[in-house]
């Protein structure tokens, strides 16, 4: 009887085990994860350490104003907020147009921290509201890949978002844009769809579920479950989209939201032929099924035919433009060249993986082909998420951000599975042969023990015996059925044992990628992607230089012009010359009128004299270019100029593109057209230019100005900034034209009746 009390006493001590064994791996798996959220903080504060405290790129000096104008004004405020500074003379209603979440997060943020008396400026919360959400955004990813593969596989992946530099690119301190909220907002959104508690009206995710809903559907994986999580989610998700002002009624109105709709009428219908298939016989339930799937096929039918009657009067088909670029990559080329036009929106390189995702990029196949052993409704919706990832970070660079969590995510799986899988062939080939003494001698003495406590049991009365025969008959054919799958494992884990060697080369192999892909991130982190555009820096034999013309000409602004003057630049510059000038400009970053942008790339093609009077209609008194071709800044407007010209004659059509371009190439030195060389870009970019070096030798462009001495007859330089990188210049006064007109008029008038000797001393007009 000795053999089963210590089989007996084991099992508690095992269960001990394995309680401690959990629960040390839980307080071990939350430090691990609060280290992450603190890696993921850190990494990104190098833009504060390297530079100081400001607001990055362009986008985000707009979203910076609007939190300034939400904290000081209030929430009802900002929803009634008319700028009148933008988009002159048109403005924009601020509260209408403009997604909320950033702001709304931001000032709220701050609302809580003045509330707890710590008293920190709105430039701070916003400077530091991105690598926050990193922080959150890696907890996330933790949770939705722990979901699909447990907890190695989400941490693993928790990490790795944490430093991917495609993330970290749009997310440093300073960088105040949308997606330093949106991703997380994404990844839990997904996160609480696998939970089946979800909601949300963002695009991507209103598209990406309904495919994953119906892959389900198709495959046989529905469940109540999958209608629980879906059917909320498109109620919810388009009632709390609908109020969001610069959404309203295009969450039912237009095509990205149809989708939705149709899955959503699908699902009831599978739902409601699984409800009566329980309730009816099957010769009622065949005559049953023929009748909902023909009134749900009806009702599809119906659907579809008013979404199409909605969208038939759209040109687009009720789609936005940015949407049907990814549809079709040629689209925005051919009829929207103001998207076309942006960097963002162009295609990535494939050097351009490597730099912001780096190994992942060789990785994200193992981690789909990890998603299949076994394939589950949560890994065929990583599957789907990477494959449409991929496909839209193809048709757009921006996109990469998008793709950089799903990267991250199968990524983490196939590390985690590659680290099981070579830790456990190194047990197994270190521990394998005691292991299966231990094994064989606790099967010998469990089977001892059965067969004794057998005997025992034969010795109890007959009817005891006939009470639970079929306990006894259930235990015995478990424990027959325990037997040959406890072997089958042991025989399983042999067969995929890797050999010692080959396990401890491929573990020392995965360190170093993991270090290399550290290294890079950290290199991504400190050099490339921490630098603010407003202040541009640069290395020589001499040390470091820094170009600060941007604030030096936006100060110049602020101190030296009118608080109600006007001022023209090309589209990309708007948004910054508002928060940091404080002064009305004619376009910014918001692009929603493209006419008006057109009107302003028209000015710039134009001769001097037309440009004026398209500038002097528009109540314009500065007129702002950016010049790189003297410390070879490549980011400048003459680089930009031929979109100028793109979208002006998308409008205006006697302003043709060919006219800038001899030969069909895009020149400025001596062989350049007439057409380019008499322009108001060309002119207000190089005027006086051949005074810096005698020659005019543009250092972007690589080689001499065509035109080099002329005058400018309706402009006036008021400033140029210390590198020449920001000119601005003065629209002179429309009197001194109306002067020259009159003088003229009445040296006609008086040359009629003089004689030719006094008509030929006449004073020549200088206008």
């Amino acid at each position: 009887m000795a053999a089963p009390e210590t089989s007996t006493a084991a099992v508690p001590t095992l269960y001990t085990n394995n309680t401690l064994r959990n629960a040390f791996g839980g307080v071990l798996s939350f430090f691990i994860l609060l280290l992450i959220g603190v890696m993921a903080f850190s990494i990104r504060l190098f833009s504060v350490i390297k530079y100081e405290s400001v607001i990055h790129e362009f986008d985000p000096y707009f979203n910076y104003r609007v939190t300034q104008f939400l904290a000081k004004n209030g929430i009802y405020e900002f929803w009634n907020w008319f700028d009148d500074r933008t988009w002159y003379p048109l403005g924009r209603v601020i509260g209408g147009t403009v997604y909320p979440g950033l702001t709304l997060t931001a000032g709220t943020i701050w609302w809580l921290l003045n509330s707890l008396n710590i008293p920190l400026s709105v430039e701070t919360v916003c400077v530091f509201t991105a690598p926050i959400f990193s922080a959150f955004a890696s907890w996330a990813t933790y949770l939705l890949t722990k979901e699909v593969k447990g907890t190695g596989a989400g941490l693993t992946a928790a990490a790795l978002l944490a430093m991917v530099p495609s993330y970290i690119s749009r997310s440093v301190a300073g960088s105040y844009d949308n997606e330093a909220v949106a991703i997380f907002a994404l990844i839990f959104t997904f996160y609480l769809y696998i939970k089946v508690c979800s909601w949300g009206g963002y695009t991507f995710i209103i598209n990406l579920i309904p495919m994953h809903v119906l892959l389900c559907i198709v495959t046989g994986r529905f469940s109540s479950r999958l209608y629980i999580a879906y059917a909320p989610l498109v109620v919810l998700g388009t009632l709390l989209a609908a109020l969001v002002p610069v959404v309203g009624f295009n969450a039912v109105m237009t095509s990205e939201h149809f989708a939705s709709f149709l899955v959503f009428i699908i699902i009831h219908v599978v739902a409601f032929v699984y409800y009566i298939k329980g309730i009816l016989s099957p010769k009622m339930f065949k005559v049953a099924v023929t009748l909902v799937v023909s009134v749900g096929l009806a009702v599809c039918c119906a659907v579809i035919a008013v979404l199409i009657a909605l969208v038939a009067s759209s040109p687009t088909k009720g789609w936005s433009g940015r949407s049907l670029s990814l549809l079709d990559p040629t689209y925005a080329s051919k009829y929207i060249p103001i998207i076309a036009s942006v960097s963002e929106h162009q295609p990535p390189t494939w050097p351009s993986y490597f730099m912001d995702i780096n190994v992942l990029a060789f990785l994200v196949p193992a981690g789909i082909i990890a998603c299949f052993l076994p394939l589950s409704d949560a890994s065929s919706f990583v599957v789907l998420y990477i494959a449409t990832s991929v496909y839209f970070s193809g048709v757009m660079v921006r996109l990469m951000l998008v793709l950089a969590p799903a990267a991250c995510i199968t990524s983490g799986i196939a590390l985690s599975q590659a680290f099981d899988v070579f830790t456990g062939s190194i047990k197994f080939q270190l521990t394998g042969a005691s292991s299966n003494t231990e094994v064989d001698a606790a099967e010998t003495s469990s089977s001892t023990a059965e067969s004794q406590t057998d005997a025992v049991k034969t010795e109890k009365p007959e009817e005891t015996a006939k009470n639970r025969p079929s306990r006894k008959s259930k235990k015995k054919e478990r424990e027959h059925g325990e037997k040959p799958s406890t072997k089958a494992k042991a025989e399983k884990k042999r067969l995929l044992a890797l050999p010692l060697e080959s396990s401890v080369i491929s573990l020392l192999l995965l360190v170093l990628l993991g270090a290399f892909y550290v290294v890079h991130c950290v290199w991504a982190a400190a050099e490339a992607y921490s630098a603010p555009s407003i202040v541009l820096t640069s290395r020589s034999h001499d040390g470091l230089h820094v170009f600060d013309d941007f604030r030096e000409a936006y100060a110049w602004l602020r101190h030296n012009t009118d608080v109600d003057d006007k001022v023209a630049s090309w589209w990309d510059y708007g948004y910054q010359t508002t928060a940091m000038a404080n002064r009305t400009v004619i376009v910014d970053n918001n692009t929603w009128n493209n006419t008006h942008i057109a009107t302003v790339g028209t000015a710039m093609s134009s001769p001097e004299r037309a440009a004026w009077e398209i500038f002097h209609s528009l109540d314009v008194k500065y007129v702002l270019v950016v010049f790189g071709g003297l410390v070879g800044y490549p980011s400048d407007d003459i680089n930009k100029f031929l979109w100028m010209v793109r979208i002006g004659g998308g409008v205006f059509p006697h302003i043709k593109e060919p006219d800038y371009l001899r030969d069909g190439q895009y020149r400025i030195d001596s062989q350049a057209t007439p057409t380019m060389l008499n322009c108001l870009m060309y002119k207000l970019s190089y005027y006086r230019f051949v005074e810096t070096d005698g020659k005019g030798f543009d250092r972007v462009r690589q080689t001499e100005i065509g035109k080099k001495y002329f005058k400018l007859t309706h402009f006036e330089e008021a400033f140029t900034t210390h590198h020449w990188m920001v000119r601005i210049y003065k629209l002179k006064p429309p009197k001194n034209r109306i002067r020259g007109k009159t003088k003229k008029s009445k040296s006609k008038t008086s040359s009629t009746t003089s004689s030719p000797k006094r008509s030929g001393t006449k004073k020549k007009n200088p206008w």
